[in-house]
């Protein structure tokens, strides 16, 4: 009886067998396409395992993230918002605006997107700005703060008509969310897609194996031509997100300025850490804890990773001595190849 039952459940197996080989086969025909191209002011590489091109369709997507966060569009929905225009915003716009309070109120407040007039007046925004003396910065200040903003229904409110929002630093990351869903919705499995350093994956690379991603050594590179790498990540079905003060700087009098602002002393961060790389479900949410750790520092970030086991972080910090040190969160460990 045993053996008469193995007999007929033989070719159920091979069929199974022969039906997986197949399905295999056919997966591995599907070409993998690569886009390229320029928006949000930097550069954006998406490659994914699909039989056509979806570059137009992905234009289509970032244009709508342009559309509703660009401070440099002046059709943008945060144009209308910063100019005090009296509209509804859309669903971009509030996702966005939402989770920014969230993790605003997460790092009481080293990451807020109100500080968007200190970034202008320092020279690294949406409007050009020169070296603010002491008292420009204390009357910013005065203006700043994510709590003397919300959203009511569609409509941002604010406290003072003189404070703006800048969503630079969780736009970029939200754009690779918002082009990796599209490629979930089309059924892509396999993808990577990164916007300006930021970073969202899927599945397994054109090589067949789990997708690998550099993270940059942290040196003055405002021109962005510097590839030389600190570390390679192993990041699959995951966010990733860099924040650096390596790029975009200046010097003035023989001094660096670059362009991450504390928000509470209205100065470009002097902190130990050189490079902040976030891990974490959503890219979003990669960006702006990336943000606020090169805000916090060295100590104060890793007491914050204390309470957000769902994060993984890698930074490259100074130690006092000057030379640059590596720590990275304890489950990561596995997935860091240092170079």
């Amino acid at each position: 009886m045993k053996k008469n039952k193995i007999v007929w459940q033989l070719p159920f197996l091979v069929l199974l067998i022969v039906g997986t080989v197949v399905i295999i086969r056919h997966q591995s025909s599907i070409p993998y396409q690569h886009n390229s191209g320029m928006v949000f002011g930097t550069t954006y590489n998406i490659t994914y395992q699909c039989d056509s091109n979806l570059h137009n369709s992905i234009i289509r997507e970032l244009e709508k993230v342009d559309e509703a966060l660009s401070p440099f569009n002046k059709k943008s929905v945060i144009t209308a918002v910063n100019n005090n225009h009296d509209i509804e915003v859309n669903d971009m716009f509030a996702d966005v605006f939402l989770l920014a309070q969230k993790i605003s109120d997460d790092t009481s407040g080293d990451f807020d997107i109100t500080v968007a007039p200190l970034v202008n007046a320092w020279g690294f925004g949406f409007k050009n700005g020169t070296q603010p003396t002491k008292h420009n910065i204390d009357s910013l200040k005065n203006i700043i703060g994510y709590k003397k903003v919300k959203l009511e229904g569609r409509k941002v409110v604010k406290k003072d008509k003189r404070l703006m929002l800048d969503c630079s630093s969780i736009a970029k990351g939200y754009g690779s969310d918002v082009v990796a869903r599209f490629l979930q919705k089309r059924g892509v499995k396999n993808y990577m897609v990164e916007i300006g350093g930021e970073i969202v994956t899927k599945g397994i690379s054109p090589k067949r194996v789990p997708w690998k991603i550099g993270v940059t050594r942290p040196v003055d590179d405002s021109l962005s031509v510097s590839k030389e790498l600190q570390s390679v990540i192993n990041v699959t079905d995951k966010a990733m997100a860099t924040s650096g003060n390596y790029r975009n700087f200046y010097y003035k009098n023989g001094k660096k300025y670059a362009h991450t602002i504390d928000p509470h002393t209205g100065y470009p961060v002097q902190h130990n850490i050189l490079s902040a790389t976030v891990i974490a479900d959503n890219c979003a949410t990669a960006d702006a804890y990336a943000t606020a750790f090169m805000v916090m520092g060295l100590e104060k970030a890793q007491k914050l990773l204390e309470r957000h086991p769902e994060l993984m972080a890698y930074f490259i910090y100074s130690d006092k001595d000057g030379k640059n040190k590596t720590w990275c969160s304890e489950k990561l460990k596995k997935k860091v190849a240092e170079l």
